[in-house]
């Protein structure tokens, strides 16, 4: 029983002593952070000699969050208020007022659980002299390698080495060593050997060493140094080192060829990605109906203005107030508002012209055309639509070669419909009615299929995965009225090129497709790609005029 009670007793003694330490290490700052604070207080003092001494210490203090105080001293927004270092912000309720924030961590400053407010009287401006700008700019350069935020590091780290300044050789090489990040690592090397490339104390051998060094990396910021070695007639280099300088600049050009490529791969795969996207649409219309869609980029356009109706009503807008989660309501509503216009032009219009294409493709290319003029009336000619943050930006795959997010989703996106859409029509029963239609309208109806009914479902569901298309556009091109009519010609080629109806060979068609479109635009113009993809297709359907995978079987005679 007595030792029971010891053990509790001792139990709360630990407890009382972990809540202890815990409320005081609330309470007191960290030394380092004291220290820090103390420094960026000396930037008050009326002694410019002072002031520069305590520039030079908070560049050393290797804490990224200096790096926004410095700079805040720059603009001049940086204050003091009873003998504290602040930063302010006006307040709605009360412009009289100002709310004060930490000039160290950005926090609020807390009293008795209220945000502190001060008059402007109350402040007192701190603004860097001329004489002190330019070590407050080379402190804030440094200090951002220590910056918590990825991107910050890896920004500072190219600024350095486009410096060429050798001050900043042992901070990069000390990051260098403690950096986990592999491209930021890369980039460190990279300028560490960008600054000894340029050094004019550095010995022939060891620049020979710097070149290869550069020349293996494929690095392309060292092209331009590089070249302006082999160029100077200051300095002429010797024999051999001008080789390793043409060695290494053929090696850079080589990889950086390579990188090119895989871009132009990348970016016709997301423009293929919007194709398929079309063309699948297209497809079902056209190949379970015999319909020629013209409006069908317009039902795109559809698909655009709804996501930016979308936006607006959320209240979007970057960097200012994102709303992220616009952009996944848009996706359905995009697809509801396409797929409802699509079915009121199939009842009103298309319904009454099956069994005669001319008339159908002159019909909807005249919807089309009220389209364009309606959203124009309604819009003006051009508006905008930002994508979610969780969107922005991209990855760094290899050295030089990045894979946007935006991108990356939209191949996301259509690898997902087209999922969608061979599940729907291969192994759902409405999809069977579908099949069932379009094999033999006569006997599906004999059967008891509402064939009406089935051929506005599908007219209605191929508009609307081109009002996704559409969704999906915003991400990568501008919204305008006239936006479908760059897509209607090479979404049909997709359809044709890939076979009537064939999901495989749309998605084959329109990835291949969009890859010859970007490979070709730089070698030529983009008209001249245009003609070249065009000549292709129609050679490619002389020989094979059903497609790559035309329809086997009872399919063939439909």
């Amino acid at each position: 029983m007595r030792a029971g009670f010891r053990e509790f007793a001792l139990a709360c003694w630990v407890l009382v002593f972990l809540l202890w330490f815990e409320a005081v290490g609330q309470t007191a700052a960290p030394p380092e952070e004291a220290a820090i604070r103390a420094r960026i207080l000396k930037l008050a003092d009326a002694q410019s000699d002072v002031r520069m001494a305590a520039i030079s210490s908070l560049a050393t203090s290797k804490d990224g969050r200096v790096a926004e105080t410095l700079e805040a001293y720059r603009l001049g927004s940086l204050q003091l208020w009873q003998e504290r270092a602040v930063m302010s912000e006006t307040v709605a309720d009360s412009p009289d007022l100002l709310q004060l924030r930490d000039a160290l961590t950005g926090e609020l400053i807390m009293q008795d659980g209220l945000a502190v407010r001060a008059a402007k009287a109350d402040l007192r401006s701190l603004v860097a002299s001329r004489k002190e700008r330019r070590d407050v700019v080379n402190a804030i350069r440094v200090l951002q390698l220590y910056s918590l935020d990825q991107f910050e590091r890896l920004s500072a780290v190219k600024k350095l080495g486009d410096l060429r300044n050798t001050e900043y050789l042992d901070e990069l090489e000390e990051l260098l060593t403690s950096e986990q990040d592999s491209q930021i690592q890369y980039r460190a090397q990279e300028s560490i050997a960008l600054i000894r490339l340029m050094d004019g104390a550095v010995s022939v051998e060891d620049r020979r060493a710097v070149v290869t060094e550069l020349g293996e990396m494929g690095s392309a910021r060292a092209t331009a140094p590089i070249k302006a070695l082999l160029a100077a007639e200051a300095t002429p280099l010797d024999e051999q080192t001008r080789a390793v300088c043409q060695t290494a600049l053929d090696s850079i050009n080589s990889y950086q060829r390579r990188v090119r490529i895989l871009g132009y791969i990348f970016s016709g795969l997301s423009l293929g990605s919007v194709l398929i996207l079309m063309a699948l649409g297209l497809s079902i219309i056209f190949g379970q109906m015999g319909v020629i869609n013209m409006a069908h980029g317009e039902l795109m356009m559809i698909g655009a203005y709804a996501t930016y109706e979308i936006q607006e009503a959320f209240g979007h807008s970057m960097p200012d107030h994102p709303a992220n989660a616009f952009f996944l309501v848009a996706l359905p509503v995009s697809f509801l508002a396409a797929s409802f216009v699509g079915l009121v032009m199939e009842r009103l219009i298309v319904r009454r012209l099956y069994g005669r294409p001319l008339e159908t493709l002159l019909a909807t290319w005249g919807v089309g055309l009220i389209l364009i003029q309606a959203v124009r009336i309604c819009y003006g000619d051009n508006i905008g639509v930002s994508s979610p943050t969780w969107l922005v930006g991209g990855s760094e795959v290899i050295p030089d070669f990045q894979v946007p997010y935006n991108r990356l989703f939209i191949i996301g996106l259509t690898a997902g419909c087209v999922v969608f859409v061979y599940w729907l029509m291969n192994h759902t029963k409405r999809g069977l009615l579908v099949r069932a239609t379009v094999q033999n309208r006569e006997m599906a109806s004999a059967l008891g299929v509402n064939t009406r009914y089935e051929d506005g479902f599908t007219f209605a569901f191929g508009a609307g995965l081109a009002g996704v298309a559409g969704c999906a556009l915003t991400l990568i091109g501008g919204v305008t009225p006239d936006m479908g009519q760059n897509y209607i010609v090479d979404s049909f080629l997709v359809v044709v090129t890939g076979g009537v109806g064939e999901i495989v060979g749309v998605v084959c068609a329109g990835l291949g497709l969009g890859v010859f479109t970007k490979t070709l635009e730089p070698v030529f113009s983009t008209i001249w790609g245009k003609v070249l993809i065009l000549s292709f297709v129609v050679i490619f359907i002389q020989y094979r005029p059903a497609g790559l995978f035309p329809p086997k079987g009872r399919l063939a005679d439909v």
